[in-house]
């Protein structure tokens, strides 16, 4: 891996929803680039094809305007599908991607870890990987198949609600799956603490046991506890829903991650559409604001 020609820049994501994007027009231009989940701009035409909505135009326009580039973060790439019958779905997402690279030159490519389709069903979270060589070979060959596309490509690490596996094993694991060149690490901060907070485990020692030099970009987002309803056994769980502020203690892991990071190039902070009120338009700002500064202070 290369290391990088200037410091980490600070991105933001933009979101399917006119209310988010008018209420953010003020963040925006603190913002060094802007992340988007390719689906969320296609719809299918009448041949069943996927084609773009109005978002794409949209998105597009908010670049130009603000001469801001993109990066693509996928949700249905399903990068630990193993079913030969996906193949066609896997080719048709590949062809999308490559008419929105066209128009959109994405600095990177990446999606979830894990398996985000299953047959004909879409799934809103991705179901965990069995850890085994097997698998990492899978994973190894799809990121090299984008490639073909986006040359940097990677894998976020999820947050998983159960684990085909040890979570501390799951570092050994993404060091059997990026060994090509340009193959990159979105570390997910509170996808870690999300875990840590479910199954009682050790953030920092997970984060420990990570190579951290094949991070790409860090992802900053607040999330909920679920109520004491949401469970028969009334037991509350750490959501990583995105509707809130960054907690302190994803925070803290940030600032311990990213000396180590030494060939980061983005830290994008994250929000969903339908979770912004102008009230909350200051405290992005200024979590942008402190994303800078922790930026600048170590590289």
């Amino acid at each position: 891996m290369g290391t990088p020609t200037s410091s980490p820049r600070i991105g933001i994501t933009l979101q399917p929803e006119v209310r988010y994007l008018e209420l953010l027009q003020p963040v925006f231009d603190d913002a060094d680039y802007f992340e988007i989940a390719p689906e969320t701009m296609w719809a299918r035409d009448k041949s069943g094809e996927w084609c773009s909505n109005d978002f794409f135009d949209v998105f597009l326009e908010e670049g130009r305007k603000r001469r801001k580039p993109f990066v693509a973060h996928a949700v249905y790439g399903s990068i630990g599908t193993v079913d030969p019958g996906d193949g066609e779905r896997q080719q048709a997402w590949l062809h999308r991607i490559a008419k929105d690279h066209e128009a959109f030159r994405f600095e990177w490519l990446t999606d979830h870890l894990g398996a985000s389709v299953l047959g004909e069903h879409s799934l809103a979270l991705p179901i965990a990987l069995p850890m085994n060589e097997a698998m990492a070979g899978v994973v190894r060959d799809r990121l090299l198949q984008w490639q073909q596309l986006v040359p940097d490509v990677g894998f976020e690490n999820s947050a998983f609600y159960f684990l085909l596996g040890e979570w501390r094993d799951e570092p050994a694991f993404f060091r059997q799956i990026l060994t090509a060149p340009r193959t990159h690490l979105l570390l997910d901060l509170h996808n870690v603490h999300t875990i840590a907070s479910n199954l009682g485990e050790d953030a920092a020692g997970y984060l420990q046991r990570l190579d951290l030099t094949r991070v790409i970009e860090i992802h900053l987002s607040g999330g909920v506890d679920s109520p004491p309803d949401w469970l028969p056994n009334k037991r509350s769980l750490r959501l990583d829903s995105h509707d809130d502020d960054v907690p302190e203690a994803v925070w803290q892991l940030f600032e311990q991650v990213l000396p180590r990071c030494v060939n980061l190039r983005g830290v994008t902070l994250e929000r969903m559409e339908g979770t912004v009120d102008a009230a909350d338009v200051p405290t992005i700002h200024r979590e942008l604001h402190r994303i800078r500064e922790a930026v600048q202070r170590v590289h």
